[in-house]
């Protein structure tokens, strides 16, 4: 948990996925509709890429699959836009600097040592993941407090740019806990980018383009 605190010397960033036009259009108006967008978020987005991806890095560290990792780890900035690219990458540095010298598995040193010779992209995910494998920490775990992270970035960012109070979005937030715990990690296995809450209101209000907040 300490590596997903805000404090934690890293850096952060979130896309909006959308959350402005959907917010400018009122799909999003207040909480409940705020909830269904964070759900639908899961269903359309997480289970069908960072659920992936994070099963497959801990199937290649467990199979000793360096080199399908590595292929892995690139391949996530061809699905992502240039500035969350290079977000991930760069907060994915970041915290390697921070636990490089913590990891006790071979393969995961062997893992960290490609991106000390620039020889992979070092995404946040796969150093999260590749760290949380490291630590024994159950997968569905990790995905859980993956996804938490994200969300509660996400619900935060509408706070700036919507009439949601924050009381009711942390209270929201916590209903989450059930969601989380309850949800099949499992119900995909190929990678898509596709997002159809996030592609249809894009093309619906094109002036208006999802954000990245960074800190």
């Amino acid at each position: 948990m300490q590596i997903f605190d805000g404090s934690f010397p890293s850096g952060v960033f979130v896309h909006s996925f959308g959350l402005e036009p959907h917010i400018v259009k009122e799909k999003v108006k207040d909480i409940d509709s705020l909830k269904i967008y964070l759900e639908n978020l899961i269903i359309d987005q997480y289970s069908k890429m960072e659920f992936v991806y994070i099963q497959k890095t801990y199937k290649y560290l467990e199979e000793n699959r360096l080199f399908l990792l590595k292929k892995l780890d690139n391949e996530i900035s061809s699905y992502l836009t240039y500035e969350y690219a290079k977000a991930s990458k760069n907060i994915g540095h970041n915290y390697y600097i921070q636990i490089k010298d913590t990891v006790s598995t071979s393969i995961v040193k062997e893992y960290f040592n490609l991106i000390k010779e620039e020889k992979t992209d070092a995404n946040e995910l796969i150093v999260l993941a590749s760290y949380a494998y490291d630590l024994n920490i159950d997968i569905k775990d990790f995905i859980v407090m993956w996804t938490k992270k994200n969300l509660i970035n996400i619900a935060a960012t509408s706070i700036k740019i919507s009439r949601i109070k924050p009381s009711d979005i942390q209270k929201m937030l916590f209903e989450f806990d059930d969601i989380l715990e309850n949800i099949d990690i499992n119900t995909n296995k190929k990678i898509t980018n596709f997002n159809p809450l996030f592609e249809e209101v894009i093309f619906e209000h094109k002036t208006l383009e999802p954000k990245m907040f960074v800190t």
